[in-house]
């Protein structure tokens, strides 16, 4: 026959650690909703030492960990959509979906070419782009010029009155 000390004492341990459990999955869930992949990875980090802390003095884990990490993500989101989606665009930083654009049309300033032979084009908004392909292509200063998304992040550039484009790649 099974102490009744014993049974409460095994009791009492099975409810605290389903409440540890429970406490557990919505700090996990917290960090789960945090945007910036950065500060969800600080959010887990920081949970995983909680727990790591709890082992070894037998306490509970803070919740203010990952509230703290929710808040920095706010900061960077906001700081992000305080300059504008054509400043941003061809950074290797992801835009918001809200921001995206999938084309820009800049004025050429100057044009210059590598060893190799790419193109190195600098434009009046301050923008450098550098060609990343080995196709030939003829610009000038003062010349109109789209820049466009094309598949797995690279970008494309080109002239509305031709037919041909450039792969090429942002510098600054």
């Amino acid at each position: 026959m099974i102490k009744p000390q014993l049974l409460l004492i095994t009791t009492a341990s099975i409810l605290l650690s389903t409440f540890a459990h429970a406490s557990i999955e919505s700090q996990l869930s917290k960090c789960a909703t945090v945007q910036d992949k950065l500060d969800r990875l600080i959010c887990y980090d920081n949970l995983a030492n909680s727990l790591a802390a709890q082992n070894t003095n037998g306490q509970t884990p803070a919740a203010e960990t990952v509230v703290v990490a929710s808040s920095t993500a706010v900061v960077t989101t906001t700081a992000n959509t305080q300059k504008s989606a054509v400043e941003e665009f061809g950074n290797l930083k992801k835009n918001t979906e809200e921001e995206t654009v999938d084309t820009i049309y800049l004025t050429v300033s100057k044009i210059k070419k590598d060893p190799y032979g790419a193109l190195k084009i600098e434009f009046k908004n301050g923008q450098v782009w550098k060609q990343a392909d080995t196709r030939h292509f003829k610009l000038k200063p003062e010349q109109e010029i789209f820049i466009k998304k094309a598949a797995l992040g690279s970008f494309t550039l080109g002239v509305e009155d031709r037919n041909t484009t450039i792969r090429v790649k942002r510098l600054k």
